[in-house]
């Protein structure tokens, strides 16, 4: 085995873990013999659709994109810009290149996120891994298998539709005893086949022996072994650590102060420290080096620093006041029919749904280690985003992108923009000031004021019903202070103005789902109040909230069971398929009604919840993820308003499932945090800004909090995959809101629905 195969084999074992990739893999790649490679042509860097997040390119990356390379050895490498969250992504591409090659799935290494070796497919976002990104890398393996059964045909003179595979065998249907195989085939021969964007031959799911069947992740072993492979763990020869002392407006990146409030820092209160290496100061940033972690900790906390007085942040206390007196530009949406006359002919309703600004809550501090040196930087990260990262780290540091390389590591979940991006350029400007690699690590405190928050949202509805208790008119306003969260370092440092910028994100899934005649949406489009970027669902979960909330409230005005009243006014036949799947595993009640404020005999009050949605992302008006419905049973207290989730039966139609077993993972995961989200999270600001530093001010479900978890999977082989990583979070608000009223008979529209919120309502303050 030579020297590249032992380096990728040893990193492929293991997706995105082993720092020890070389930085020209891509390169010895292209040169080496006893290979067949699938590529397509050098790609500019990526530049993003107006109003979606990530910054332009005008890279030319020089070498030709590989999506697959099988070694004369026996092994499979496949590439795909994305990367694994936690999500198993690595293990469900590592299925499809093998159902397509008709190989055992232990040969095949993915290679994910790396810039030096995958390809760039922008952010791992949208759930679009295996909907979007996954499809060249299918395509790639389709046209090597095609490719080598032609070969094999010509050398075992047979029809190639007389031939069959087997774990890369090539035999003669009718004389097993002729065969040949991938690896043969590739013995002394290099073979270079261009990404073809035609119609390449897929084996139909038919055939299908791989994917749709559940196989173990193949991330898991040496997270269970405690092997060294997030970033965290990352040591590199002659490192250092750093450390950062962020500024006192935590939380903030938009004003005149951001990057200008630092008056002095005295090196002198840290000289006493050993160890000491540096103190970088550039605008606000200020950073710490030494020679080791617990050095760096104590002089990031002795070092004296002066700034200058900000101005406060405006109240937040009242969040929908706030929200309301944004400066907004109106994007009409959908416009059908005539709402105003609708309105005014039936009956109507109208309400204010707010969503709070969130955290993306991860457990561990992001964490990265940067090497700056005349060659280049090497950066080791847990980013979501490799390659539009690489365009931050080229502006800061005044380089051209071919000179950074980033390899991408496991670290702390996040689902959205947690630090992650923030802690390698700080890691890159302190390694830069030293020209020796040095790792930083965040705190806990600078995690939660600093990472980009899930923005709070704030949705309008009005709506009515005709005569006879259909559906009649739906206006929605939704507005969301989000942008793309600017990398903090460009900020602090002035590398670019800290001017907020509206980016249009707040119009995923603001169109209902249901059939109303009449239909008026719009998004006013709004700056951010304080930095805020996408958080799992983004605004889908939100806006959904409202939607599925504001339907149940028109079913209890229609006097119509609010699952029948669904049905009834839903267009998509698998959404309704779906729907009756969830209701009838969880043995809904035709007309069933909860405690509705009656107290029961066992002193609590009883409420089921129902709600559906499909997440529909990416620039409006988008296009649709998978399809998911909750039914939530709970209990409330009326004494001091504490709420238990007694079951949930959550149903998910994802199309064709490449791991049946993954897709309930993220199922799961989705319902836990979605429930943390909507019982237990906000955020809380003061003056100068972020205020929820610690898990004492932002507590999250604990595992003695966890519900049974039912899951319901519709089995749709014959349709395209989509994706799964998000789409069950986006009905849970609303199933635990109606819930709540069913129990209680109140609505609640403002998570998070603690217990002093409900108990306060229950007793007539809220």
């Amino acid at each position: 085995m030579n020297e590249l195969t032992a380096t990728m084999k040893a990193t492929m074992t293991a997706p995105m873990s082993a720092p020890a990739t070389p930085k020209d893999a891509r390169r010895a790649l292209l040169a080496r013999a006893d290979i067949l490679l699938v590529m397509r042509p050098a790609q500019p860097g990526a530049t993003p659709s107006p109003g979606q997040p990530g910054a332009a390119s005008s890279y030319l990356q020089p070498l030709p994109d590989v999506f697959l390379a099988m070694l004369a050895e026996g092994q499979v490498l496949a590439f795909n810009g994305h990367v694994d969250l936690g999500t198993g992504i690595g293990t469900a591409l590592a299925q499809i290149v093998a159902e397509e090659l008709s190989i055992d799935m232990t040969r095949v290494r993915t290679v994910l996120g790396h810039t030096e070796s995958a390809p760039n497919q922008g952010p791992t976002i949208a759930s679009a891994t295996i909907q979007i990104s996954a499809i060249p890398l299918r395509k790639a393996a389709a046209q090597a298998r095609e490719h080598l059964l032609a070969l094999a045909a010509q050398v075992l003179q047979a029809e190639a539709g007389a031939l069959v595979l087997d774990d890369g065998q090539i035999r003669v249907r009718a004389e097993p005893a002729r065969s040949v195989s991938y690896w043969s085939l590739l013995a002394g021969h290099r073979i270079e086949l261009l990404l073809d964007a035609g119609d390449v031959p897929l084996k139909p799911a038919s055939q299908y022996t791989i994917v749709g069947k559940s196989a173990p992740r193949v991330d898991i072993a040496r997270k269970v072994r405690a092997e060294a492979l997030y970033v965290h763990d990352v040591r590199v020869p002659g490192m250092l650590h750093g450390r950062v002392v962020r500024p006192p407006y935590p939380g903030r990146d938009g004003g005149d102060f951001v990057g200008t409030s630092l008056i002095a820092v005295d090196r002198a209160s840290v000289a006493h420290i050993p160890g000491i290496v540096a103190v970088v100061v550039e605008g606000d940033f200020v950073g710490v080096i030494a020679e080791r972690e617990e050095q760096a900790q104590r002089a990031m906390r002795a070092l004296s620093v002066q700034w200058k007085p900000v101005a406060p942040l405006a109240p937040m206390d009242d969040l929908e006041a706030r929200l309301r007196a944004l400066p907004a530009t109106r994007r009409e949406l959908v416009r059908q029919g005539d709402t105003a006359h609708a309105l005014g002919a039936g009956q109507s309703l109208e309400a204010t749904y707010v969503w709070p600004y969130q955290l993306h809550a991860s457990i561990g501090p992001s964490c990265a280690v940067a090497d700056l040196r005349d060659d280049g930087l090497t950066v080791w990260s847990g980013t979501q985003n490799p390659h539009v990262m690489r365009i931050d780290l080229a502006r800061l540091c005044d380089l051209d992108e071919g000179r950074i390389e980033v390899v991408r590591m496991e670290a702390a979940g996040c689902y959205g923009r947690n630090c992650a991006d923030d802690v390698v350029l700080d890691a890159a400007l302190l390694s830069r000031a030293v020209g020796r690699p040095v790792r930083v690590q965040l705190t806990r405190e600078q995690e939660h004021a600093w990472e980009p928050k899930g923005a709070a949202q704030l949705m309008d509805v009005r709506g009515s019903i005709d005569a006879q208790g259909a559906l009649a008119a739906y206006e929605f306003a939704t507005r969301y202070p989000s942008n793309d969260a600017p990398a903090l370092a460009l900020l602090l440092t002035g590398k670019i103005p800290a001017t907020p910028r509206v980016l249009e994100m707040g119009d995923r899934t603001a169109v209902p789902p249901y059939a109303y005649p009449n239909t008026l949406v719009v998004c006013d489009d709004v700056a951010p109040i304080v930095r805020a970027g996408w958080l799992r669902g983004v605004s889908a979960l939100p806006n959904s909230f409202a939607h599925d909330c504001f339907i149940d409230e028109l079913a209890q005005l229609a006097g119509r069971d609010p699952l029948a009243y669904r049905l009834a006014h839903l267009p998509d036949e698998r959404a309704c398929d779906l729907l009756r799947a969830v209701a009838a595993r969880a043995n809904w009640q035709r007309g069933a009604r909860g405690s509705r404020g009656q107290v029961a005999a066992d002193g609590l009050l009883h409420g089921r919840g129902i709600a559906y949605a499909r997440y529909i992302h990416s620039k409006f008006p988008g296009f649709g993820a998978a399809w998911s419905a909750w039914v939530i049973d709970i209990t409330v207290d009326p004494r001091d308003g504490t709420l238990a989730v007694t079951s949930i039966v959550v149903g998910q139609d994802t199309g064709l499932m490449v791991n049946p077993a993954g897709v309930r993972h993220q199922i799961h995961g989705n319902v836990l945090q979605s429930l943390s989200r909507v019982l237990k999270e906000t955020v809380r600001f003061g003056a100068q800004g972020a205020t929820s530093l610690e898990w004492g001010a932002y507590p999250i479900l604990r595992f003695t909090e966890v519900p049974p978890i039912e899951i319901v999977l519709i089995d749709r082989p014959d349709q395209p995959p989509l994706g799964a990583g998000e789409s069950a979070s986006v009905p849970s608000a609303a199933a635990l809101a109606n819930a709540l009223f069913d129990a209680t008979g109140l609505r609640l529209r403002q998570p998070p629905f603690t217990p002093e919120t409900i108990f306060a309502a229950l007793q007539g303050n809220a």
